[in-house]
């Protein structure tokens, strides 16, 4: 039995980039082997172990073959057989299918240090267009590492346009998709997650409306990872490009989270308004709306995103034309106009009118 560590370890520390996880693979094994050791087995599909103290994971080397749609439609062979080299000629990229052993020596089979130092994303083998979640790794690869100056080869390019040409995205599932858009969001530079995929003719298998990708959602999205915004403001602020229809069919598409649904939803609804609102009725009717009297903190967002997209287009606003009057009208107190006798549906229209009043004061256009 010998174990390597591989994949994204062996790449970024050749990187200088910190490793913040280490995937090792078992040669020579059984399942059993390691059992006895004390570690434990979480993979369903295929032999994946958990170390008993560090928790890291341990894979016996194994070989895929294609046997159906989709991202599992693979038959795994795990037997102890199985070499390194085999292993490691099924994965993605050249720069992930380096390993380490023991003594620190790399095994590099498939010439992934050139490709490190040419600062090229190139595909190992043929094997890359069984699976068509590896266009979207592409991309997303290519988010990651852009500041370096990497760019995918121009063959495997080709292959992906091939890929997508041939409807394979679409096999796809929406959470391995959201997996990987989310990830792709949270990198240095996630526009080129999008401009990659378009590039390979594969943006409008799950992201039509982006299609074309406009310089203004690229800068948007430049400007929110500059001011290391949460993956919700993130993509909020690319949606607020977009009308209100196809943010909620692509969010629906790819089964987001609610809170980032949500705040797409508004600031796909709300943010142009915000940016051009005129009078006070307009702004009562959005915070009314909004629903910022119970959701505060996520109008706040929205304010941001505001603000970003307002220096995207270089408009001039400033966040505080909105949180003056806002903070006025949530100080409007309910029970002062209940203690003036109104009651019923009374309250409500009053508290409206004692708000708008308020924003009316304050608003300074």
């Amino acid at each position: 039995m010998k174990i390597y560590l591989v994949g994204g370890a062996v790449r970024d520390k050749m990187l200088n980039r910190p490793v913040t996880e280490r995937d090792w693979v078992v040669t020579g094994a059984r399942p059993e082997t390691l059992l006895d050791k004390g570690f434990t087995q979480v993979g369903k599909d295929f032999p994946v172990f958990l170390h008993p103290k560090t928790k890291e994971e341990y894979a016996l080397a194994r070989l895929e073959r294609k046997s159906g749609q989709g991202y599992t439609g693979f038959v795994c062979d795990a037997g102890p057989n199985v070499t390194l080299e085999e292993d490691l000629l099924r994965r993605d990229l050249t720069i992930n299918a380096m390993a380490q052993d023991e003594n620190g020596e790399i095994i590099d089979p498939f010439n992934g240090q050139r490709d490190l130092a040419q600062k090229r994303l190139r595909h190992v083998s043929a094997a890359f267009s069984e699976d068509p979640l590896r266009v979207l790794r592409v991309a997303r690869f290519a988010a990651r590492y852009h500041y370096l100056g990497f760019s995918v080869a121009d063959e495997t390019m080709t292959l992906m346009r091939e890929m997508a040409h041939s409807d394979m995205l679409k096999e796809l599932t929406a959470e391995r998709v959201w997996q990987e858009t989310r990830r792709a969001l949270m990198e240095r530079d996630p526009a080129v997650f999008f401009t990659t995929l378009e590039q390979a003719s594969a943006l409008s298998d799950w992201f039509a409306p982006l299609a074309p990708f406009k310089h203004a959602y690229s800068t948007i999205l430049t400007s929110s990872a500059g001011q290391n915004m949460s993956l919700p403001c993130r993509f909020a602020a690319l949606m607020s490009y977009l009308s209100h229809q196809d943010v909620k069919a692509l969010t629906t598409a790819l089964k987001c989270p609610n809170d980032v649904s949500a705040l797409a939803l508004l600031a796909a609804g709300y943010a142009d308004k915000l940016l051009h609102v005129s009078d006070a009725e307009a702004l009562l009717t959005i915070f009314n709306q909004c629903d910022v009297w119970r959701r505060p903190e996520r109008f706040a967002l929205l304010l941001q995103i505001c603000q970003l997209k307002a220096r995207n287009e270089q408009y001039a606003w400033q966040p505080e034309s909105i949180e003056r009057p806002l903070a006025a009208a949530q100080r409007v107190d309910v029970q002062h106009i209940i203690a003036q006798g109104f009651k019923g549906p009374e309250i409500k229209a009053a508290l409206n009118q004692a708000r708008l009043n308020t924003v009316r004061e304050k608003l300074d256009f």
